[in-house]
């Protein structure tokens, strides 16, 4: 019975990881069951069935993908006006891109010119004047000067002379290139005027309108002098055809040139023999 009870611990400590015991060298007996307890330390981790590394963790796909440029800044566009207009419209026809202007609105003719001088030089299409267009013009042209900018005129009109204070006054400003219809004080219209060159300068001076000419031609240039109001000699203000196409490009043969038709026809037929006409600087 004793071995059969022996064998069958040996069986229970078999099952439960314990060890049977024997008698030690000095014939002592210990405790027939000891049990070994599972060791506080992790056991190594174990290389997968496949060799290799334990594989980590899928990353995270990268979401923080370089954001696209932002366009630049659009400086103008179609509907915009002001003296930045004009600029750009002088800067336009100095590279050949306008023929039109400046008239400080930027209109059909200026988004089609820009566009232009866009595609050419690889830059977007937009006719919009963002920075970059405008930066690589500014590098082809040159700062344009204040009878670039209103090479057609468009001007504001200086404070008129003191003499044209009083009366019926055609006030004509050198400084200004302008031409201020005055009746007592008050300008009924203005008008961006020309006048003659170095070699035949505009006569300053008070005079009056003696000879009034709708349909002149001048006999000592031939050319067409509608609307003439001479003043002094053969000095008269008309209407010059040379103006309205060139603006401030050219310039007379002393007469004071005005290139809006409509305008210089409204005054016509308001002006009358023996008004003044005064010329200053």
């Amino acid at each position: 019975m004793g071995r059969a009870f022996v064998a069958g611990l040996a069986v229970l400590a078999a099952l439960t990881g314990c060890t049977v015991q024997t008698p030690d060298g000095e014939g002592k007996h210990r405790s027939p069951v000891h049990i070994e307890l599972p060791s506080e330390t992790p056991a190594p981790d174990r290389t997968p069935a496949g060799g290799g590394d334990t594989p980590s963790a899928t990353p995270a796909p990268d979401d923080d993908k370089p954001a696209a440029p932002a366009p630049p800044r659009v400086l103008w566009s179609r509907g915009d006006t002001g003296r930045d207009v004009r600029e750009l419209q002088a800067r336009l026809r100095q590279v050949a891109w306008l023929f039109e202007g400046p008239t400080g609105t930027y209109g059909e003719q200026t988004e089609r010119a820009v566009s232009g001088f866009q595609g050419k030089r690889g830059l977007p299409r937009t006719g919009k004047t963002d920075a970059v267009t405008w930066q690589r013009l500014v590098r082809m042209t040159r700062e344009p000067g204040r009878w670039d900018l209103y090479l057609m005129g468009g001007q504001q009109a200086d404070p008129p002379d003191a003499r044209c204070r009083t009366g019926r006054v055609l006030c004509i400003d050198k400084t200004s290139r302008t031409l201020r219809w005055m009746i007592d004080g008050r300008t009924v219209s203005t008008m961006a005027v020309r006048f003659g060159s170095q070699g035949t300068p505009t006569r300053e001076g008070v005079f009056s309108v003696y000879w009034k000419s709708r349909d002149h031609v001048s006999t000592l240039y031939d050319s067409p002098m509608p609307y003439a109001m001479f003043f002094s000699g053969g000095q008269a203000v008309h209407f010059s055809a040379d103006f309205a196409a060139r603006g401030y490009a050219g310039g007379s043969h002393g007469c004071v040139n005005v290139r809006d038709e409509p305008a210089i026809a409204e005054l016509y037929a308001q002006v009358r023999n023996g008004d003044r006409v005064v010329v200053s600087w």
